[in-house]
């Protein structure tokens, strides 16, 4: 990819596009929610475990992993013993992290819209 052509760097509608691997370490299944709870100030490993329910110790590992190697995520190792682990947003984190309450939010006020409109759906039998 041609550093030049500006387009292909920041089109996410675009295969070629860095930001398009970024917004898919975001739009999976924990990326959000990872940022979404570290919104509200850093957290141990085991407090961003227990906050997000059904992730597991791997897949949190990895997902942190892939956010700091983003730039969403700070890590910061306190040198105790054992070592003390703190992950907390970047700037960049921080703004996308602002952008997801949101849509987290409008998702919150509209479950009951959203679980009514399922109900209907699967007992209708000619759909």
């Amino acid at each position: 990819m041609d550093v030049q052509d500006g387009d292909a760097l920041t089109d996410v509608f675009r295969a070629d596009c860095p930001g398009r691997e970024v917004f898919d370490h975001i739009a999976g299944r924990w990326g959000m929610l990872i940022l979404v709870a570290l919104s509200d100030g850093p957290l141990r490993f085991y407090m961003l475990r227990d906050r997000i329910g059904g992730i597991s110790e791997k897949m949190l590992s990895q997902t942190l992993r892939t956010l700091t190697r983003d730039g969403l995520i700070d890590r910061e190792v306190e040198p105790t013993i054992p070592p003390k682990v703190s992950y907390s947003l970047t700037p960049v984190g921080r703004d996308l992290a602002g952008s997801l309450q949101k849509l987290v939010n409008v998702i919150r006020s509209k479950v009951p819209a959203i679980v009514e409109s399922q109900r209907r759906y699967d007992a209708d039998p000619g759909r």
